[in-house]
């Protein structure tokens, strides 16, 4: 363990040249901003700028997380989908609220959006659904996620067997399958610096507006 500890020590953390972030320049909306570091990731060769730790709360109180894809951002607010009966969407029905964080490691940039969810219409989530890939919708079909599985084989057979129902029907859609929206009552950009000297920008949603602030390192 102390061995693993100097391992850990030695990791060169916001190597490379680093973004500024002009804090005077940021536009009063979260969005706006967020779509352009997004976009700066993009461009950056960021992989998979578009993942995010999805976190969510448990009937239990305990938290959970997990990785998930954005699949839009509007003016509503931070789109991903999931299954409504698997354990995160059982999370989100009964606290309504969720955590998004993206991380962009190359760029030593994070942000953090927490707010409330809201479920989209049967029609916006059977979209969603059906643009996903052809393997994708196959495994949500089943409807089985985050269940025990008694061996890989198994999980084999069932795919191939809805991949087979989605084939027949392409009009096919998973009966649980949600398109959620994040609405934000609070987004914060974390700019990093390698003095330490971290830039955080913050954004909380008021009756009237928008309004922002730094927040110390």
């Amino acid at each position: 363990m102390s061995d693993l500890r100097e391992v850990l020590r030695e990791i060169d953390v916001f190597a490379g040249e680093l973004p500024d972030f002009d804090v005077s320049g940021a536009p009063g909306d979260p969005h706006e901003l967020f779509t352009e570091w997004l976009l700066d990731a993009l461009r950056s060769g960021v992989r998979e700028p578009h993942a995010m730790t999805v976190s969510t709360t448990g009937l239990d109180g305990n938290p959970s997380a997990r990785v998930l894809i954005c699949k839009n951002v509007t003016p509503d607010g931070w789109q991903f989908a999931a299954d409504a009966g698997s354990r995160k969407g059982r999370e989100l029905t009964g606290s309504g609220a969720a955590a998004l964080t993206f991380y962009w490691s190359p760029l030593a940039r994070q942000v953090r959006v927490r707010g409330t969810v809201v479920a989209g219409s049967p029609e916006e989530s059977a979209a969603d659904f059906l643009a996903r890939s052809p393997g994708a919708r196959a495994e949500a079909l089943l409807g089985r996620q985050s269940t025990p599985l008694s061996d890989l084989a198994a999980r084999d057979t069932d795919v191939r067997a809805a991949a087979e129902r989605i084939a027949a029907d392409p009009g096919l859609v998973a009966p649980g399958w949600t398109l959620y929206t994040l609405r934000a009552e609070e987004v914060e950009f974390w700019q990093g610096d390698k003095e330490r000297r971290h830039t955080r920008l913050d954004y909380r949603r008021t009756d009237a507006g928008w309004e922002r602030g730094l927040l110390w390192p």
